[in-house]
């Protein structure tokens, strides 16, 4: 078995006129290993559902190839694919049973009825839902619902399943409770997940790697805890969680000037010379405050919004920009909105991006 399961090949998708229509993906390539859980994350219109829409064989790329276990699929239609799909809206029967939802596709591949019953009784072990398996549609929750249509794609035994927004229809506690099911799903059963999201919590949660996307272009990929503490871009530190952004100055290796000309260290790329100007990230948590006023930067703290466990503060550095840390809310109560701080950073914490697109 080869251990790539995926492979986009410089797939450029243009909807319309090529001198004139939409450019949805532009020169995308990306190899998603076997066994993975793997997100494709960005903001709407970014290309995410284009691309996943491509391995599923429901669109095909203007250039460029989709390889599927070493073999081309680019022109393969969605039926020839070893692959299924669950999308946004669960899709089901509403005149048969769990059970009848589930072994449709089955049916249809001209199982054995033998077949069918182990299939359907194995799959919905999996989902938890033994139980249901003689309730309609009707009959069950929204989170119900949902993995009924998750073991209806698993039934099959695909190679791999894409999963287009499938937790966006559920509210928050479901949603999450979900995302740690999923993630269970695809451990024990070693199928390739191809997940789609612009949730990062999400992403962060489930994900053996994520692919973020923009504009049609993937911006980097990585681990979640690489994509988090190492972004490769202003556009990444952006999205995926909080970061505050400052104009900077490269002084040296490993070393910036600050607007105010206080000299601090940072991450930055070996191809940076002196004096180059550069935008310096830092995520809140790695921003420290000192009611004294003692620090690298200094300002005026304007809010401080309370999240049970987590405390935001404002602070206005006084040049039109504010930074915001974030502290345990019990841990520190010496903070008052309207008084003086000091700046501190977490050492590792500040970082040189690129401005990315």
């Amino acid at each position: 078995m080869s251990d790539i399961a995926v492979s986009a090949q410089s797939i450029t998708k243009v909807f319309g006129s090529l001198s004139g229509g939409l450019r949805a993906l532009d020169d995308v390539s990306v190899d998603i290993k076997t066994n993975e859980f793997f997100t494709l994350l960005g903001p709407s219109g970014c290309g995410k559902t284009t691309l996943l829409r491509l391995i599923a064989g429901f669109e095909t790329p203007t250039f460029g190839s989709i390889v599927l276990e070493g073999v081309d699929i680019t022109t393969d239609p969605p039926f020839k694919r070893p692959v299924n799909t669950v999308f946004q809206s669960y899709a089901l029967f509403p005149h048969l049973t769990v059970a009848q939802n589930v072994g449709f596709g089955l049916e249809m591949l001209g199982k054995t009825k033998k077949e069918i019953t182990h299939a359907v009784d194995e799959v919905l072990a999996l989902v938890r839902m033994e139980e249901m398996a003689h309730r309609y549609p009707s009959q069950l929750s929204g989170g119900q619902q949902q993995r009924v249509a998750l073991a209806r794609a698993l039934a099959p035994k695909p190679s791999v399943l894409l999963l287009d927004e499938p937790l966006s229809a559920l509210d928050l506690k479901l949603r999450k409770q979900m995302q740690i099911e999923l993630k269970r799903m695809q451990m024990e059963t070693g199928i390739t997940f191809i997940f789609v999201t612009h949730d990062q919590e999400e992403a962060l949660t489930m994900s053996d790697r994520i692919a973020v996307m923009s504009a049609g272009r993937i911006q980097q990929i990585g681990a979640p805890r690489d994509i988090y503490n190492a972004p490769t871009n202003r556009f990444v530190a952006d999205f995926i969680g909080e970061s505050n952004f400052l104009p900077a100055e490269v002084a040296e290796v490993g070393m910036v000037t600050l607007a105010n000309g206080n000299k601090v260290p940072a991450v930055v790329p070996d191809d940076l010379v002196t004096g180059s100007k550069v935008t310096v990230s830092i995520r809140p948590e790695q921003v420290e405050l000192d009611p004294a006023g003692e620090g690298v930067l200094a300002g005026t703290i304007t809010e401080l919004v309370y999240f049970g466990t987590d405390m935001h503060a404002h602070v206005d550095l006084g040049d039109g920009s504010v930074l915001v840390a974030r502290v345990q809310a019990e841990a520190d109560r010496s903070l008052v909105k309207g008084e003086q701080a000091g700046v501190r950073f977490a050492s590792g914490g500040l970082r040189v991006v690129e401005d990315g697109s």
